[in-house]
């Protein structure tokens, strides 16, 4: 009965996301966008990593301790990026990529304009919806996060991380979009560099921003769509024309 019973659920999980799939699709397909369904994931960590650890210390004027048998880092490697989970791998920016598809099983997902749907939003604080973009020969880290800024009100963050450097990052510009029931927002900016902190940069707020009401505006049965599009910025063009 319990063999059953665990193969019967898993067929109804199966079934509920090719159903959120059929139906993303016959909203976004007119369009002509891509649509990757993303699952929540509750983050077995939410201790600060070791990114936000290291600059809570810093604002407060306090060190990391110092041990005589302590091994230098090389400065060259670079922390495991993922919000999800507080994981001590670390390695060169190049091989970050295959770190979160093996390790992880971070999807991505290729295309000029993709639309990110997050199933679940009802669930409570703190959930990460995590996927990666392919375009325009880099790979950028979609994070939308549902966090309690304020105790009691959680808000939703979405952010674009390129897997690069800042000045690489410096080259593009992404949009999110939500559109739906005639009303539509849309958030546009530079993305930041993964070398930083997702956690400070939605910290800083300088992300897409949504309260609890404004994203059941603009959800559908418990799944917010969020299209995304990615582009050179204007000065790089620029600079590649002359």
């Amino acid at each position: 009965m319990l063999f059953f019973t665990q193969c019967f659920g898993a067929v109804l999980d199966l079934i509920h996301l090719r159903f959120q799939h059929y139906k993303a699709k016959r909203v976004f397909s007119a369009a002509g966008q891509l649509v990757c369904v993303v699952n929540p994931t509750h983050s077995l960590k939410y201790a600060p990593t070791r990114c936000a650890a290291a600059q809570a210390s810093t604002e407060q004027g306090i060190l990391p301790p110092c041990h005589h048998h302590e091994v230098v880092h090389d400065p060259q490697l670079v922390p495991c990026t993922c919000p999800l989970f507080s994981c001590p791998w670390e390695g060169h920016l190049e091989v970050v990529v295959s770190h979160l598809r093996q390790t992880h099983r971070i999807n991505i997902l290729q295309g000029a304009e993709i639309v990110f749907l997050a199933t679940d939003m009802h669930l409570p604080a703190p959930t990460d919806w995590i996927i990666m973009h392919s375009c325009l020969g880099h790979q950028f880290l979609l994070v939308l996060r549902k966090q309690e800024k304020y105790e009691g009100h959680p808000q939703f963050f979405a952010t674009m991380m390129l897997i690069g450097t800042p000045t690489q990052a410096n080259n593009f510009t992404y949009r999110l979009e939500l559109n739906r029931n005639q009303r539509r927002l849309k958030w546009e900016a530079t993305p930041r560099s993964i070398l930083e902190c997702v956690d400070s940069v939605i910290s800083d707020g300088d992300c897409l921003v949504l309260n609890t009401s404004l994203a059941q505006l603009f959800s559908d049965n418990g799944s917010l769509a969020i299209g995304i599009a990615i582009t050179t910025s204007k000065a790089h063009s620029s600079e590649a024309e002359m």
